[in-house]
């Protein structure tokens, strides 16, 4: 190789973590080396993420705990949507703390988060205003609407950052 052993390759679009030629560049470094990344969970993005699951979890136990009067299959759609968006977010966070973006370079991580955010924030709000509209007074009920409408908030500052990190950075990589 014409470049020297210390070519490391960096582009999203290599076809392993370590890029070609890495490998050979470095004999003690292997696939698993760094694949916890330690100073994600103290990252904004991730804050934002636990502050997700850890709302959504509350309103889904409030919901599920209420005695339901009447309407069922709102407060299970209300359920559905909550539990379903948590997994996912979980999903996103694990993602990020496992470095799995690295070796699924197939998946535009950025775009596949806002496109979750997008679709599963208005799921929640519409989910919320039903739950909200239904709730007859019962106190577990408007709990867990007010925990899903906090979750919906909290659901919309991610998808401004992860906006930016999708689109306003790959606006700007272009134009350079």
């Amino acid at each position: 190789m014409s470049h020297g052993a210390g070519l490391v390759r960096t582009t999203c679009s290599s076809g392993s973590a370590l890029g070609p030629g890495a490998g050979a560049a470095q004999p003690s470094a292997s696939p698993l080396e760094g694949l916890l990344d330690p100073s994600y969970p103290r990252t904004q993005a991730a804050l934002l993420k636990v502050a997700q699951m850890v709302t959504l979890l509350i309103a889904f136990i409030c919901v599920r705990s209420s005695p339901w009067t009447k309407n069922y299959s709102a407060y299970s759609y209300f359920e559905v949507v909550t539990i379903c968006d948590l997994i996912m977010i979980l999903a996103f966070y694990l993602v990020h703390l496992f470095r799995f973006y690295r070796v699924l370079t197939c998946i535009s991580w950025p775009l596949s988060e806002l496109l979750h955010y997008l679709i599963g924030t208005l799921l929640l709000l519409i989910a919320s205003i039903v739950a909200a509209s239904k709730s007859y007074n019962q106190s577990g009920l408007v709990a867990g609407a007010i925990f899903g409408f906090m979750a919906t908030f909290l659901c919309m500052a991610s998808i401004w950052l992860s906006y930016k990190i999708s689109c306003v950075t790959q606006s700007t990589d272009a134009a350079i």
